[in-house]
C-alpha cells in the first residue's frame, strides 16, 4: 500500500510504467469530468463516479488479484481502513467476474487514512482495503479508481 501526494508522483514513476500512466492521468484531470469508464492505455482504465460516503461499509474489505487500485478523490473527502489480507477473514469469495474477494476484521483493528485534498492511495492484491468511508459525515464525494492490470 502506498499513501501520499499527488505532488510527489516523481517518486513512483519507476514503480510500472502503467502506475506511472495511471498517476500522470490523474495529476492532469479535471474535477469537472464526466462519471465513467475511461480506458487510458491497454492495461489502465479509470473510472470516475460520484456517491455518498457512508458511516459502515457494510461489505467490508476487498482485494483484487487481477489489478492495483490507484484510488483519488476529485472532490471531497473519504477514509480508507487497510490491513493486509492475510490479517482478515474471508466472507465471499474471490469473484473472477468482480476480481474481488472480500473479508471481515475480526478482533484487529484496522490502520485508516483520508484521500482527499489531493492524496492518493494505491493497494495492490495483498492490501485489503475498506473505501467510500465517512469522515465525519457522510457527504457526496467524487472519486477516480485507476485499474491498473497485474502482471
Amino acid at each position: 500500500m502506498i499513501f501520499d501526494h499527488l505532488s510527489n508522483i516523481s517518486l513512483y514513476k519507476n514503480l510500472s510504467p502503467d502506475i506511472s500512466a495511471g498517476l500522470t492521468y490523474l495529476h492532469q484531470l479535471s474535477p469537472d469530468i464526466a462519471p465513467g469508464t475511461y480506458q487510458l492505455t491497454p492495461r489502465v482504465k479509470a473510472i470516475v463516479s460520484e456517491y455518498e460516503t457512508k458511516v459502515k461499509n457494510e461489505v467490508g474489505f476487498e482485494a483484487h488479484r487481477k489489478n492495483i487500485d490507484i484510488q483519488y478523490l476529485l472532490k471531497g473527502e473519504e477514509r480508507i481502513a487497510c490491513m493486509p489480507i492475510e490479517k482478515l477473514t474471508e466472507t465471499e469469495p474471490y469473484s473472477e467476474e468482480k476480481d474481488a474477494a472480500f473479508y471481515a476484521a475480526e478482533g484487529v483493528a484496522a490502520q485508516t487514512m483520508t484521500i482527499g485534498g489531493g492524496y492518493f492511495a494505491i493497494f495492490f492484491p495483498q492490501d485489503g482495503h475498506m473505501p467510500q468511508l465517512s469522515v465525519d459525515e457522510p457527504k457526496v464525494v467524487k472519486k477516480v479508481v485507476v485499474k491498473v492490470a497485474v502482471g
